[in-house]
């Protein structure tokens, strides 16, 4: 019978439970209902958890304190997507629950368990149950009636996971959408992998003390010329445990030395700890400085030259330049410009997308949208770099707004507010209807009601076969996709789109616009708009370039 365990073995089983999750990504990635080709959960909750995961594995100290701190703030800052936050969210309030436990019995698990519940809904405005919420909220109830009776951690960790997956069977009765497509929720299913690997753990199921989120391939030779185009051969990594003074002039001083001896330099602080990069041909150097500050862990030291082709090292020493060069174009001209009022950041699908965003305002664009969500700390990181006292953010992606949500709740220092926006045309349209001389407050009530005259349609195809709206897809059909759900099915791109204006135009509408995408040709898309202002003649039709992938149209009707 095992009574309790310690920090070393919770570790163990989180770090079971985060590669069981890995291992099992692409199947839960099918278990998404919209059989779209984006960001699924499966991949979404993998980022999220890997995130805290590194972290665990890069521990020195090893306490329930120390525990708590790297899985609740990797998985905070990592979080990407709604399940992602979610689980992060979980992850926050259970170790919440047993940071200041030396060790855990079945009554400590029990209320970790709870309050991991209780935060993960209130972190979500509007709750929906047949989710991952309702698969931890039942492992919870099942959790607090047990320990009236058990003691045995294992026995009771058992039964918790055979209660989630009694849940999770459930869910298709709960959301009707799960249960005309045939599966169960991808989210919950998520979960109740975590739970399995970190049982496995428990029972002495070999996982490792390490995680990898990267599997590296196997080293390349390369020729001697290509090694002497390497000006510093060694990529040197390491993570300083701080037990000395470490402040932003410190930092600074650090940086310093680095370039002296090295390039490719990447220095991040994070309370108590540093994590350090520097490409250097005496990497003894960087370690003695680093030792100065605290203790050393996760130390890595690769021979770049034996390690990658010469196309590799040689990208990536123009791509780390130029990042650099365009990092400090950056902070010089943010230096000399004076203080915003008000600044924004705006998620954006492609090219054209992006133009038209910057040519609004907006002052700093992440990449991502439905094929990669950002994550808590991509959208920290933007806050950061936006130098303004207000900073409204525009997520436009119902996936990524618990992300945006998240980072803002993070900030301190500046005022951040989220809009809601689902999709890139209420993004524009927010942009557009955003006036200078009036109070962030007033701005935010005017972008928001705004935001909902406006209908969206997005065109692409099927990864796979499946049944939703009573509409029968197979792989490869053209979908279009308006806002509540599938509105037209095809084996054509403008057909499909024609047919999906039917649900979105009505007498109503006045203006409609169209962003076509990477894979479509100007000549298509204006002729798509040529037989779209033919249809609805009461209309104003617009055909910008967005150069998004994946989608071949977003269209926006107003």
């Amino acid at each position: 019978m095992i009574k309790t365990i310690d920090a070393r073995m919770v570790a163990k089983m989180f770090l079971g439970g985060a590669k069981n999750l890995e291992s099992r990504k692409e199947w839960i990635n099918e278990l998404n209902v919209f059989p779209v080709p984006d960001g699924d959960t499966g991949t979404n909750m993998t980022l999220t958890i890997t995130a805290a995961a590194a972290e665990v594995s890069g521990l020195e100290e090893l306490n329930m304190e120390t525990l708590a701190k790297c899985i609740s703030s990797g998985s905070l800052r990592g979080a990407r997507g709604n399940s992602g936050v979610i689980l992060s969210q979980l992850l926050r309030g259970f170790t919440k629950g047993i940071k200041d436990r030396e060790e855990l019995d079945v009554i400590d698990l029990a209320n970790a368990m709870q309050k991991a519940v209780e935060t993960a809904y209130k972190a979500v405005m509007k709750p929906k149950e047949g989710t991952i919420l309702t698969v931890a909220k039942g492992a919870a109830l099942k959790a607090a009636e047990l320990v009236q009776t058990l003691e045995d951690v294992e026995e009771f960790c058992r039964l918790v996971i055979e209660e989630a997956e009694a849940v999770l069977a459930k869910t298709p009765d709960m959301l009707p959408v799960l249960k005309e497509a045939g599966v169960v929720d991808s989210g919950g299913q998520g979960l109740v992998e975590v739970l399995r690997g970190a049982y496995d753990a428990l029972l002495g199921k070999e996982v490792g003390d390490s995680f990898e989120a990267v599997k590296r391939e196997a080293p390349v030779r390369v020729s001697a010329q290509t090694e002497a185009d390497i000006r510093f051969g060694y990529c040197t990594e390491f993570i300083i445990m701080l037990d000395k003074a470490y402040d932003e002039q410190t930092e600074l001083d650090f940086k310093a030395f680095l370039e002296s001896i090295g390039d490719s330099i990447v220095v991040v602080s994070d309370d108590d700890i540093v994590k350090v990069h520097v490409h250097t041909n005496d990497p003894g150097l960087a370690i003695q400085r680093a030792l100065t500050y605290g203790s050393l862990s996760k130390m890595k030291i690769d021979n770049m030259r034996l390690e990658h082709e010469e196309k590799l090292i040689r990208d990536a020493s123009r791509i780390a330049k130029e990042q650099k060069e365009r990092e400090q174009a950056e902070k010089e001209r943010k230096s000399e410009e004076p203080r915003k009022e008000m600044g924004f950041i705006s998620v954006s699908i492609g090219e054209g997308v992006g133009e038209i965003f910057r040519g609004l305002g907006v002052d700093y664009l992440i990449e991502g949208g439905q094929t990669m969500n950002p994550s808590t700390e991509d959208m920290l990181e933007a806050i950061e770099k936006v130098n303004a006292d207000h900073i409204f953010i525009l997520p436009n992606n119902k996936n990524i707004i618990l992300a945006a949500n998240q980072a803002a709740s993070l900030t301190t220092e500046k005022q951040v507010t989220v809009i809601p926006t689902k999709t890139v045309p209420q993004g524009i349209t927010a942009m557009v209807n955003y006036i200078p001389e009036e109070t962030p407050e007033e701005n935010k009530t005017r972008m928001q009601a705004e935001i909902k005259n406006v209908k969206t349609g997005q065109v692409t195809y099927a990864v796979r076969d499946t049944k939703i709206d009573e509409k029968e897809i197979h792989l490869g059909d053209i979908m279009g996709i308006g806002d509540e759900g599938i509105l037209a099915v095809g084996r054509e791109i403008r057909e499909t789109a024609l047919a999906m204006m039917e649900g979105l135009v009505d007498a109503d509408s006045e203006i409609i616009g169209i962003y076509y995408g990477e894979e479509v040709s100007q000549e298509d898309a204006a002729a798509l708009g040529d037989q779209i202002a033919e249809r609805y003649a009461n209309a104003e039709v617009e055909v910008h370039y967005g150069g998004q992938p994946i989608y071949y149209y977003v269209i926006s009707v107003e």
